[in-house]
């Protein structure tokens, strides 16, 4: 199991679907643990009740079925899946509209859903995902990429309130995928997968989406920097010191 995870934190986020299914047939008896601790590409299925679009995830899955956050309804239709109780439901749909705007405003567009559930410690637990297609054909909108993906998927416990005070553990995701395909760069692809984890103690004078709010974007601007640094600063390094622009080749030439 061990080597299994392994392997799948080095596999390119495209090829997580093949690998993870392979690993499945490969051990079946693992397959609970390896569903619930891999993280794949999230998928899109439309709520045809509101008209709008959602994400696929294990946190809102029932057996085949997943729950829309816009109707709270499964689809394929499920008659006794899991609901969370009304209030943890009216944080939920506050939650989405909140971080809708939130999408807008740092991804210029996208899908986001956010799923709530209660858990075993008399806290709860927030599922916050964001898919933005980067492709021409999709929401890229300056069109430099062929194809393009950005997955982030956040997860926040929340434990019982203490005093006025609350234990909120962040543990995020963000999958990245990008190829161009063009005459000035060529064809080029670039893809990989980071997480990071975050506790914090905060107050709850402001609500529970204030502080969730602010620890993801947090998260999300250390990730962002994370990404710009190890997967594009280091292949512009190796890219110009194995083909080093033609300025560069010119002055190191030694004078005939």
């Amino acid at each position: 199991m061990e080597a299994a995870l392994g392997l799948m934190r080095r596999m390119p986020p495209k090829h997580t679907e093949t690998a993870l299914s392979a690993l499945l047939s490969l051990l079946p008896h693992h397959s609970s643990d390896l569903l619930s601790q891999v993280d794949q590409p999230l998928q899109v299925l439309c709520d045809v009740d509101s008209g709008k679009e959602f994400i696929l995830c294990e946190y809102n899955r029932d057996a085949d079925s997943y729950r829309s956050p816009w109707s709270s309804k499964y689809h394929p239709p499920l008659e006794d899946g899991t609901q969370p109780s009304s209030e943890l439901r009216k944080l939920e749909i506050e939650a989405n509209d909140i971080f809708a705007i939130y999408r807008d405003q740092y991804y210029e567009g996208g899908i986001s859903s956010v799923y709530m559930w209660e858990d075993d410690n008399e806290g709860f637990v927030g599922c916050f995902l964001i898919k933005k297609d980067g492709s021409k054909t999709a929401h890229g909108r300056r069109g430099y990429l062929e194809e393009g993906a950005w997955d982030a998927i956040h997860v926040i416990e929340v434990g019982p309130e203490e005093d006025g005070t609350a234990h909120y553990c962040l543990t995020s995701t963000v999958m990245l995928s990008l190829t161009t395909d063009d005459e000035s760069s060529g064809t080029f692809s670039l893809s990989g997968s980071i997480r990071r984890q975050m506790n914090m103690d905060l107050s709850i004078a402001e609500g529970h989406l204030c502080n969730m709010g602010k620890m993801i974007e947090e998260m999300e601007s250390k990730l962002r920097n994370s990404l710009d640094q190890v997967y594009f600063g280091k292949t512009k390094e190796m890219v110009c010191t194995l083909r080093p622009p033609a300025e560069i080749t010119q002055m190191r030439m030694p004078e005939s």
